[in-house]
């Protein structure tokens, strides 16, 4: 695989893992949720969301090593990347959350 492939393969994969927290009922999309309440709390999809992060920083330093040398990173990438990874779940936040669905009116 050259770098291109994985720099856009990261990418997507970012982009989607990002906004399934909020696309999803199931956690981790896998697990149904059911406990008193029908959807799941903000708590839980904010501990999916950094956890789907983590998920996508190790497959990043696992691309990292495959393709040549690994840098050491500082605190302030971990900060720009979980920023960066907060911003490509925005869709997935703003429809589940602010986006206002109405109720369909039916003609009988």
């Amino acid at each position: 695989m050259n770098q291109t492939l994985a720099v856009w393969l990261l990418i997507a994969l970012a982009l989607v893992s990002a906004n399934l927290p909020f696309l999803t009922e199931r956690v981790l999309t896998v697990l149904p949720w059911k406990r008193g309440a029908v959807v799941k709390p903000f708590w839980l999809r904010m501990v999916e969301l950094l956890l789907y992060y983590a998920i996508v920083m190790g497959l990043g330093f696992a691309f990292e090593a495959a393709l040549g040398n690994p840098f050491a990173q500082g605190w302030e990438f971990y900060a720009i990347t979980l920023s960066l990874y907060l911003v490509l779940g925005y869709p997935g936040f703003v429809f589940r959350y602010l986006f206002k669905r109405h109720p369909v009116a039916r003609a009988d």
